[in-house]
C-alpha cells in the first residue's frame, strides 16, 4: 500500500508531504483545489509521462517520491523484476522517486537507483492502479480483458500449465527453422564442407610440426656456410699445419709445461688445474663439432619438399583463421557441421514430430482454458450487471464476448485454430447501455462516469482475485446523484477491505465513507497560488460534510453528522 507521497514545486503544490493509512482513502475539496493535481503527481512517480509544464513556476525542477509497505503477494510478484534490475533489498518498503526538470530532463529511481521509465512504470503498475476518466483507462484496453476474465475464472493454475508447453512448443518452433534453413542451402554447403575437410585431411596437419620445419629449413638453406665456418673452427682448433699448430696442440703444451711448473712450485697446480679443463673443453667441442659438420646435409630436394609443406600450411593457415590450431579447430567444427547437414532430414522428420506431439498435448490444455471461460464468463457479466444495477446502471447488460479465429497451422481443433502464450481465445467486454442498442465495445459506447462505474462494479466483483494494493478512483462520482453516492461509498468501502482504496470525490455520501479523510484546498499566499491538504477528523470531518451538502449552517452540520452515523450503522452491518 501507499504509505507515504512527498510532493515539490509540482503545478501549484510547493511542498506537500501526505501519510495515507488502509483502508479508503478519500480526498474532497472545490474544483481546482489541487485534487486532480496530487493524482498526476502519484501518476508521475508510478512512471508516466509527464509535461515539464507541471514544473512550478519560478523553480528549476518537480520532486516527488512515494513510500510503498509491500505485503507478501506484492513482494513475491514484483522481486523476479527487482532482482534482474539489482534494486531488491532487505525489507518490505520500496521507494519510488521522480523529478522533472524545467529544462526538460526526467529522472526516474528506485530505492535511490536511478532507473529508465520503463522499468519505474512496470513497477509501479503492480503497485497502484489509477482510474481517471481517460481514454488510457486499463478497462478500455482489449487485450487486458482476457486477463480480467482468467483472474475471476482463477486460470492462473491452467494457464501456467499451459505455458510451459507453450514454451516447449516454441523452442521446437525455432529449431525446425534452423533446421529448414540448413536444409535450403544444404548441398552446396555440404559441397564446400567436403571440399574444405578433404583439403586439411589430406595435408596430414600436425600441431608443432611448423617450428620443426622453419629450423630445418633454416639448416638446409644454410647448409654451404654452416660447413664452411664449422669446418674452419674445426680446423683451427684441432687441426694442425705445417704452418700452423692446432689450438688444442697450443694448449696442450701450455698445460704440459703448468703441470710441470707446479711439480716444482705447488702454488701453480691451480692454474695447471684450468689449463687441463680448458684443453678437456677444447676437446669436446672440436668433438661436437666434428660431429655436427658431418650431419650437414646438402639436399636441394628436402629444400624444396620443405617450402611446399610450408606453402601449404600458410595457404590452410590464411583460409581457416591464421593457425595451425585455428586450421584444426575449423576441421572438427566443419566435420560436426557435416554430420548434421547430412542428418538434417532425420531431424527435421524428429523435430517436426514432437512439434504435433506437443500441439496435441496445447490443444486439450487449451480447450480445458477456453471451457472454463466460457463458463466464467456468463457469472462474470451476470455478477457485473447486478453491481451496475446497484450504480443506477440498471438497463446496462455486459457480454463476455469469446471468439476464435481459423488458423490451418494453429492447434489441431476441428480445421485448426489461432493460439498464442494464452491460449486460443480472444475475449473482449461489450457493453449496452440503453435496450435495443445492441452490444458495442467498451471504448466506443462508454462515456467517462460510465467507465468509472463500470471499473468499480468491476473491482467488485474481482476484489478477491485482484492483486494490486493500491486503487485510485479519480471522480468516480460524475454523473451520479447522492443516492447512489451511498451505493458507490457502500461498494468503494468493501473494495477496502482488500485494498487501500484513493477517491477524489465531490459527494458526501461518498466521502463519509473514507476511513481516512483530506481536504484539498487552494490559497493565494504573496500573489502565488498554493495547494493545501488537511487531514479531516472529528468536528473538522462534520464541518467539512457539511459544506459538501450546502451551507454549513445548524442543518447541514445535524445532517453531517447523520450521514456519519448512517455509514458507521453500513459499515458495521458489513463487517
Amino acid at each position: 500500500m501507499l504509505r507515504e507521497l512527498h510532493i515539490q514545486n509540482f503545478a501549484i503544490i510547493t511542498d506537500l508531504t501526505l501519510k495515507f493509512e488502509p483502508g479508503l482513502v478519500v480526498l474532497t475539496g472545490e474544483t481546482g483545489a489541487g485534487k486532480s493535481i496530487i493524482l498526476d503527481a502519484l501518476s508521475a512517480v508510478l512512471g508516466a509521462r509527464v509535461d515539464t509544464g507541471f514544473v512550478r513556476a519560478g523553480t528549476s525542477q518537480a520532486y516527488v517520491e512515494a513510500l510503498f509497505d509491500m505485503d507478501d503477494v506484492t513482494l513475491e510478484g514484483l522481486r523476479p523484476l527487482l532482482e534482474q534490475e539489482g534494486l531488491l533489498e532487505d525489507g518490505r518498503q520500496l521507494a519510488l522517486s521522480r523529478e522533472i526538470r524545467a529544462e526538460g530532463r526526467s529522472i526516474a529511481r528506485v530505492n535511490g537507483r536511478s532507473v529508465n521509465l520503463g522499468i519505474q512504470s512496470d513497477i509501479g503498475a503492480a503497485l497502484v492502479d489509477v482510474h481517471g476518466q481517460s481514454e488510457h483507462l486499463s478497462l478500455l484496453k482489449v487485450r487486458s480483458h482476457r486477463e480480467l476474465l482468467d483472474r475471476f475464472a482463477s486460470n492462473s493454475a491452467l494457464l501456467q500449465d499451459y505455458q510451459e508447453n507453450y514454451h516447449a512448443w516454441s523452442a521446437l518452433e525455432e529449431e525446425l527453422t534452423q533446421l529448414k534453413r540448413i536444409q535450403a542451402n544444404a548441398d552446396e554447403r555440404a559441397d564446400i564442407l567436403r571440399y574444405q575437410i578433404g583439403q586439411i585431411e589430406a595435408a596430414k596437419i600436425k600441431a608443432d610440426e611448423e617450428e620443426a620445419l622453419l629450423k630445418e629449413r633454416m639448416r638446409l638453406a644454410n647448409a654451404e656456410t654452416l660447413s664452411r665456418y664449422s669446418q674452419s673452427a674445426l680446423q683451427t682448433l684441432d687441426e694442425s699445419s705445417p704452418d700452423t699448430s692446432a689450438v688444442t696442440d697450443l694448449l696442450g703444451t701450455v698445460s704440459h709445461d703448468l703441470e710441470a711448473l707446479a711439480k716444482i712450485d705447488p702454488q701453480m697446480q691451480n692454474l695447471a688445474d684450468q689449463a687441463e679443463e680448458a684443453l678437456s673443453s677444447l676437446t669436446d667441442i672440436a668433438y661436437e663439432l666434428r660431429s655436427y659438420n658431418e650431419q650437414i646435409e646438402f639436399n636441394p630436394a628436402r629444400l624444396d619438399q620443405i617450402e611446399v609443406r610450408i606453402d601449404l600450411l600458410n595457404s590452410l593457415k590464411k583460409k581457416h583463421g591464421g593457425s595451425l590450431s585455428s586450421v584444426l579447430d575449423f576441421y572438427s567444427n566443419a566435420q560436426e557441421e557435416l554430420d548434421k547437414i547430412e542428418g538434417v532430414e532425420g531431424q527435421i522428420n524428429e523435430v517436426e514430430t514432437k512439434i504435433t506431439q506437443v500441439k496435441e498435448t496445447l490443444a486439450e490444455k487449451a480447450l480445458r482454458i477456453s471451457e472454463s471461460r466460457i463458463q466464467a464468463a456468463g457469472e462474470m457479466s451476470s455478477q457485473m450487471e447486478e453491481q451496475l444495477a446497484r450504480l443506477e446502471m440498471r438497463k446496462a447488460r455486459l457480454k463476455v464476448q469469446i471468439t476464435q479465429q481459423d488458423d490451418p497451422n494453429g492447434l489441431p481443433i476441428e480445421d485448426g485454430l489461432a493460439f498464442d502464450i494464452n491460449g486460443i481465445d480472444r475475449v473482449e467486454l461489450l457493453i449496452e447501455t440503453n435496450p435495443g442498442e445492441g452490444f458495442k465495445p467498451l471504448v466506443k459506447i462508454a462515456s467517462g462516469g460510465e467507465t468509472s462505474r463500470l471499473m468499480l462494479a468491476l473491482k467488485e466483483v474481482l476484489a478477491e482475485a485482484d492483486q494490486i494494493p493500491t486503487l485510485v478512483f479519480d471522480e468516480i462520482d460524475s454523473g451520479i446523484g447522492g443516492r447512489v453516492g451511498m451505493t458507490v461509498g457502500t461498494m468503494l468501502w468493501q473494495l477496502g477491505r482488500h485494498h487501500q482504496v484513493m477517491c477524489v470525490t465531490h459527494l458526501p455520501q461518498l466521502a463519509a465513507f473514507g476511513d481516512q479523510h483530506f481536504k484539498v484546498d487552494k490559497q493565494t499566499i504573496d500573489d502565488r497560488t498554493i495547494t493545501q491538504v488537511r487531514e479531516m477528523t472529528g468536528d473538522s470531518r462534520v464541518i467539512e460534510l457539511a459544506e459538501m451538502l450546502g451551507s454549513p449552517g445548524q442543518q447541514s452540520l445535524q445532517t453531517a453528522k447523520e450521514l456519519l452515523t448512517s455509514v458507521r450503522k453500513i459499515t458495521g452491518t458489513i463487517l
